[in-house]
């Protein structure tokens, strides 16, 4: 667990600190919530009067990794329905967000990445001319539908930010290059280095996958993760089939595939790989059982942008799943390769990998290009000097806000 300041503790402090500083978090998706777990418990060590806000928008994985990353939630908007449109989500975070940041009055909201929900508070808060702090600022693919919709959703967010928490160099110099004024540009590294070095210190496997993971001793783990959008429909069959077929004609290698809930992938997934041996498809898992299983794997199988940053501090050699990638520093420490389109690149990675695996096992522990483990230390201690300049909310007339 997290140290943290608890909410109990909280009230009592209240009559003892000035707490004039106000920070609203808002996430909605697992990789949300384990990116700024970090940032919460040092905002609240520092006594900062902090709001957590989830959209729900992952409601069914969000829950396990809560209760991993000791993150209490102080209003929930419950925007999850079945089968709804981006639109729809996005409306939705902004109407019930809305009604929040009237009555709290924030001083600044924290948003992360590039999801739908992280568009939609970054909009509220301009709306009500409230100041956004954007963590993981400035990835891009360099092409408006891959990833979809989040490449688009992290662009429209810079427009907005105020404070811009870029993970490298390179994702500063993205935001240079489309005029983002460099005082409001800072490179922090990534927070999810930090929520992983903290919790692989403190794993707490659960006994099913302990057991999963010793009834398979010897075998070559393939660790499988797919969740997006442009990967939906035929690519995303082909790819299984690919994989399938691989697994079925080596005994020694098995897989794992924590199985998004998402229709669009849960039910191809048990159509085309539910009945083979060796594969095992798993329900969504918590935090400590992601990253066994992560340590357990002879390789990793990815479209996650999540996985791309934490396979360095693991040591695991990744395929990225992607035509292109926003973390093209994975691929130049060595431990990532990207597959390209089309299922017969992902067969010919996987053979060629099988039949000769130097690059498998030359992949070892190294620095991790997206952080050292200290972003949440930075980044609070950069909002904790903005918004002690107060007052630095300039109004709608002169054109800026900080």
């Amino acid at each position: 667990m997290f140290d943290t300041v608890t909410p109990g503790t909280r009230t009592k402090l209240r009559s003892a600190v000035d707490w004039r500083m106000k920070v609203l978090v808002l996430f909605g998706t697992r990789p949300e919530a384990i990116k700024l777990a970090p940032v919460i418990h040092e905002l609240r060590k520092k006594f900062f009067q902090t709001i957590v806000v989830s959209s729900s928008q992952h409601k069914q994985l969000l829950a396990p990794f809560l209760a991993s990353l000791n993150i209490d939630i102080d209003f929930d908007l419950g925007v999850m329905r079945r089968n709804q449109t981006l639109n729809g989500v996005c409306s939705k975070v902004m109407a019930k967000l809305d009604s929040i940041l009237a009555s709290e009055q924030p001083d600044l909201i924290l948003v992360q990445g590039d999801t739908t929900t992280t568009l939609a508070g970054a909009l509220a808060g301009f709306n009500r001319q409230i100041p956004v702090g954007h963590v993981e600022a400035g990835l891009r693919s360099g092409n408006l539908l891959s990833p979809y919709p989040e490449e688009m959703n992290r662009r429209l967010v810079s427009q907005i930010a105020s404070l811009h928490f870029a993970a490298t160099q390179k994702n500063r110099r993205n935001l240079l290059a489309e005029d983002v004024p460099s005082e409001k540009v800072f490179v922090t590294g990534n927070p999810v280095v930090d929520a992983l070095k903290h919790m692989l210190k403190n794993l707490k496997v659960s006994p099913q996958i302990n057991e999963l993971i010793k009834a398979t001793e010897g075998r070559k783990r393939i660790l499988l993760t797919t969740h997006r959008r442009e990967s939906f429909g035929p690519a995303l069959a082909s790819n299984l089939m690919v994989i399938g077929d691989f697994v079925e004609k080596r005994k020694n290698v098995c897989l794992f595939f924590p199985v998004h809930p998402n229709p669009n992938v849960k039910n191809i997934a048990k159509k085309i790989l539910g009945k083979r041996e060796r594969i095992h498809l798993l329900d969504p898992l918590d935090y400590s059982d992601f990253l066994a299983i992560m340590k357990s794997a002879w390789l990793i199988l990815s479209d996650s942008g999540g996985v791309q940053e934490e396979a360095p501090s693991l040591g695991k050699p990744l395929l990225i799943l992607r035509e292109n990638t926003e973390r093209p520093e994975a691929i130049r420490s060595g431990v990532a390769k990207l597959v390209g389109p089309g299922p017969g690149s992902l067969k010919q990675f996987l053979e060629e990998n099988y039949a000769v695996d130097t690059w498998i096992k030359s992949v070892k522990e190294i620095g991790n290009p997206f952080g050292d483990g200290k972003s949440a230390v930075r980044i609070v201690r950069i909002i904790e000097e903005k918004l002690a300049t107060k007052p630095m909310i300039a109004r709608a007339d002169q054109g800026t806000l900080f």
